[in-house]
């Protein structure tokens, strides 16, 4: 993206600090906390690094470090600095006090972003109890810190206008949020529990975010999520019927895009959305096939996936946008039971994607022969959504079947089976 397409004034100009320390990605992490920036609303004017053994921990950097960047921000006007980890209160304050600036973190940012995207009830929930968590370890006094951020990064999103500088009020309102919460989690779970009743397996699409997953899950459905070339351009998850070339039905889901440094505040805050992730009998792993960290981006995936206790089960690893060079060579991915190319915006793979989910959730299912008296019909609709009909035949005395199913349709089925 050009900077100077969105050099207004709206847009905060900031300078981003990094500390660099022996096994860092530090330019990498700087580079997308600019992208993180800019969907911010935030111009990047200058990168500062510093090598140091270990983050400081009363200033993030070090003194002459802190007096480079002071020049740095008076040289270039700029209304900021963002530094790439989360910094404790301490560092916030103290940071603010010698540069005589706005002070920002990567936790800052990215809950911004989160503040601009939440559309459902749920996400706005999460959002604004990420948000007061964050805030209330950073009150100092009668709230003098939050009074000094002014405007911008920081103060944007559903918390905003409710947000008192009392802590005793911030923890009265981090109480009704968690209880309203709690209420569309009983609300979930009951969903959770229907689905499973009906037996229609779950795909969940997981992936780093801008890696394309709603635009696979577009791709496959027709649904009309969101696309946008942007981090995080999807926060609230959605969820679409897909027949497979068997017939039968999947429900594939999509999930909030995962980074490096998800500030833990977004996780525990976003526990019941990503926990979508631990009920899925498929998981998806999409991987941007152009991005210059593919292999980081892809061990930030499985690992989130491990915090959250959603690993042990069939992962297909899709290298997305193949389109754009077909030639390319990815990593191999040896936790992953398959690996497709895919193009999910030109449609390409998909066939053999749903091929992939199919063989998986055959190798759970067997082969039965049953003939289904007239009277009981309606049985035959588990098969429909849940299971593979391979053979269907019109008898007087009723209908022959063979289907491949799972253990619990074969259970329900039993008095009709052909043994």
């Amino acid at each position: 993206m050009n900077n100077k397409e969105y050099f207004d004034e709206e847009f905060e100009k900031v300078i981003l600090i990094g500390v660099e320390t022996e096994d860092d990605n530090t330019k990498e992490n700087l580079d997308e906390l600019e992208e993180l920036a800019l969907t911010a609303k935030a111009i990047t004017l200058d990168k500062i690094i510093q090598k140091r053994g270990s983050i400081h921990p009363g200033t993030y950097i070090g003194k002459g470090k802190i007096e480079e960047v002071k020049e740095r921000v008076f040289e270039l006007n700029a209304t900021g600095v963002i530094c790439d980890d989360e910094l404790s209160p301490a560092q916030m304050r103290n940071l603010e006090k010698l540069l005589e600036c706005k002070v920002m973190d990567r936790t800052m940012v990215i809950l911004d972003i989160f503040a601009q995207r939440a559309k459902s009830k749920e996400g706005k929930i999460q959002v604004e109890l990420a948000q007061l968590r964050y805030r209330l370890s950073r009150l100092v006094g009668s709230g003098i810190y939050l009074s000094r951020l002014g405007g911008g990064i920081g103060t944007r999103g559903p918390g905003e206008k409710k947000l008192e500088t009392d802590r005793r009020h911030i923890r009265s309102r981090i109480g009704q949020l968690k209880k309203e919460l709690e209420e569309l989690e009983s609300h979930r779970e009951l969903v959770r529990a229907r689905r499973k009743k009906t037996g229609i397996p779950l795909v969940s699409i997981v992936g780093y975010t801008n890696a394309g997953k709603s635009t696979l899950l577009n791709a496959l459905s027709g649904a009309d999520v969101l696309i946008e070339d942007k981090l995080f351009a999807t926060l609230d998850p959605t969820t679409r019927k897909v027949e497979l070339p068997g017939g039968s039905e999947v429900l594939f889901t999509d999930t909030v895009g995962f980074i490096r440094k998800l500030p833990h505040h977004l996780i525990k805050a976003f526990r019941s959305t990503l926990e979508e992730t631990q009920h899925a009998d498929i998981l998806l792993h999409v991987v941007d096939s152009t991005a210059q960290n593919i292999e980081a981006n892809m061990e930030t995936v499985y690992e989130t996936l491990a915090n959250l206790k959603a690993l042990g089960k069939p992962i297909i690893t899709l290298y997305n946008k193949c389109d754009k060079d077909p030639l390319s060579i990815f990593p191999i991915d040896n936790r992953a039971e398959k690996t497709i190319k895919i193009s999910a915006k030109n449609k390409q793979g998909l066939d053999d994607l749903l091929s992939a989910v199919e063989e998986i959730l055959k190798a759970d299912r067997k082969e039965i022969k049953a003939l289904v008296p007239y009277s009981d019909i309606g049985i035959l609709q588990l098969i429909k959504g849940q299971g593979e009909k391979l053979i269907e035949d019109y008898r007087p005395e009723g209908i022959y079947i063979e289907a491949n199913v799972s253990q619990k349709i074969c259970n329900k089925m039993e008095k009709y089976l052909i043994k």
